[in-house]
């Protein structure tokens, strides 16, 4: 009996070391692969070649619509996974992110593009878009997952300035600040917005800055400040059709407003560049959208982006439809023979989308050139 229990320590002594000699090894080779695996670059190229939105989806069987009452959720299709990839510029404005206590609606809203944005991509445009104003929303959309609360903590003043600093240490040239609803401020937080975009043209004058706003409630005052305060795109989403605003937004937001704050921004400073976006898949219709559409026209929105909503928790909505890439594609199309000066439409885009960004910049730096040579 001793000599088979000493048999049996001694053969487990030896698999333990075989098993630890192995460790060591895969995980030397594991190092050996990242080391040498592809880098950001080579994940934007891979997903660049294999655009979703290129491949024909058509023959597709999966189900991509819920019948009315119907209470299992819809798989989600193979054009809205996606790879996130990471890099050196992801890493350095993340890390940048936490020393300085802000916030980015790319990771609270978990937004899909967070890795091509960050990184720069196929046009070489790093964007990242800020989340002032903290990280506590007054209201409760039931499309986004955001926190709330009625009474969130007061604002930081050091905000504008931290923001401003991050930014001019990223090599960025295109920057996105956003914010929660803040309906316990009287002005909306529009003045903290204004610092914000002084604090950082006067880091770096010649960056891009959009802002995407609240409605403010209409506040003409309010708009009229974040409109003159040196921003280059003012940008409000109405975000869903009209009928569906009620089921989708909180009750303080309407849509009416919304097209409302669009085309006071537009009136109070005629050469700034409007922008909105639209997500599809809520139980839209197309005669819908199209109005929505003819309703961004009507209030001089330069450019539109147009996305499939994203469930993001159980706690939200569902998604009724997936929207087929063929489908965003048609309202490309649409939009872009109603006149705007720029659309995009597909299934991963969102409002603060990099590809679109890189066309926007182009059309400010069109603007101004034609302007100095009045």
């Amino acid at each position: 009996m001793f000599s088979y229990n000493r048999s049996v320590k001694v053969y487990l002594r030896r698999i333990g070391k075989h098993l630890i000699r192995n460790k060591s090894s895969s995980a030397d080779k594991i190092k050996e692969r990242v080391a040498n695996g592809p880098g950001l670059i080579d994940f934007i190229h891979a997903a660049t070649e294999s655009d979703n939105t290129t491949t024909n989806w058509s023959s597709y069987e999966g189900k991509l619509k819920r019948e009315k009452n119907e209470l299992e959720r819809l798989k989600l299709p193979p054009w809205l996974k996606t790879k996130i990839p990471t890099g050196k510029n992801f890493g350095h404005i993340k890390e940048q992110l936490r020393k300085l206590n802000l916030h980015t609606v790319c990771e609270e809203a978990r937004c899909p593009n967070i890795g091509e944005c960050w990184g720069g991509g196929k046009y070489g445009t790093s964007t990242a878009t800020i989340m002032l104003l903290g990280d506590t929303c007054t209201r409760g959309c039931k499309f986004c997952s955001i926190k709330t609360s009625r009474n969130p903590p007061p604002l930081d003043p050091n905000e504008p300035v931290n923001t401003a600093s991050a930014i001019a240490s990223w090599s960025i040239d295109y920057i996105v600040l956003t914010s929660v609803d803040r309906d316990d401020l009287i002005d909306g937080g529009s003045t903290h917005f204004a610092q914000t975009v002084i604090e950082i043209k006067k880091r770096n004058p010649n960056i891009i800055i959009e802002c995407l706003v609240p409605d403010f409630r209409n506040n003409y005052r309010s708009i009229e400040t974040v409109a003159n305060c040196g921003l280059d795109v003012f940008a409000h989403n109405v975000e869903t059709v009209e009928i569906l605003t009620p089921f989708v937004r909180d009750r303080r937001a309407n849509y009416r407003q919304s097209l409302e704050v669009l085309k006071r921004a537009k009136e109070v400073n005629p050469n700034l560049v409007t922008k909105s976006s639209v997500m599809l898949g809520l139980g839209e219709t197309d005669d819908q959208v199209k109005q929505t559409l003819f309703d961004l026209k009507a209030c001089n929105v330069d450019c539109v982006t147009l996305g499939q909503y994203m469930q993001p928790t159980k706690r939200h909505l569902n998604v009724i439809e997936y929207v087929t890439p063929e489908k965003f594609k048609n309202w490309e199309q649409i939009g872009e023979e109603m006149g705007f000066l720029y659309i995009v439409s597909g299934p991963l885009v969102r409002s603060s989308y990099r590809a679109g960004e890189f066309f926007i910049k182009s059309i400010i730096r069109n603007k101004k050139s034609s302007q100095s040579k009045i």
